[in-house]
């Protein structure tokens, strides 16, 4: 590995670390509290060391929010490009989703569910940017139920309640498994699988 490369590596490191200290410590002591300053303690940095890669604590709820529903898009996307049947598709992207909280609880929580007022400090086209990403995750989510409803593999009336629907439904699930609330919980795996298949025979 070259200097430059390793350089970079190191610079990309640093920044997930920030954004992952940011996080947690958003959702540990709430947005007011948080300064720049703990942040960086949180790393055990300067906090000039923070501003060389956030200006402030909008670009970093900014730079959570992005990666967050860039991450997520990617993971739908690939189920894409497996080309099974719509209701495989849907089926695959619904558990997927679940798991894309769990393996990203601490972001997950903070986008998900967060209150608005958090995100107040932001300008417009922030807002626009970020409402627009998370837009067009859940229209995979309106496609999908569409195809589905065209082969005949579901049987539902109305794509926009259906899409609503299997959101709260999914996003539930993920908010309760994230969330330690101490629940005897049977086996995760089997939970999972056995929540999104009564989800996908409730639409027949």
């Amino acid at each position: 590995m070259g200097t430059a490369e390793r350089r970079a590596r190191e610079k990309d490191e640093l920044r997930r670390r920030i954004l992952e200290a940011a996080t947690a410590l958003f959702l540990e002591q709430g947005y007011e509290s948080v300064s720049m300053r703990k942040i960086a303690d949180r790393i055990e940095y300067a906090p000039s060391t923070i501003y060389l890669y956030f200006k402030d604590k909008v670009e970093l709820v900014s730079s959570i929010c992005f990666e967050t529903f860039a991450e997520l898009d990617r993971r739908l996307e690939a189920i894409l490009s497996l080309r099974l049947t719509p209701l495989e598709t849907l089926r695959r992207s619904l558990v997927d989703y679940i798991y894309f909280g769990l393996e990203h609880p601490s972001h997950y929580t903070f986008v998900f569910c967060t209150p608005p007022a958090v995100f107040r400090d932001m300008g417009p086209e922030q807002h626009s940017d970020i409402n627009g990403m998370a837009m067009a995750s859940f229209d995979r989510l309106r496609v999908g139920i569409k195809a589905c409803m065209e082969d005949g593999s579901i049987r539902v009336d109305d794509v926009e309640t259906t899409a609503q629907s299997a959101w709260l439904f999914v996003h539930g699930v993920t908010t309760g498994l994230v969330v330690d609330c101490g629940f005897p919980f049977v086996d995760r795996t089997m939970l999972i699988e056995t929540s999104i298949d009564r989800l996908i025979r409730g639409l027949n």
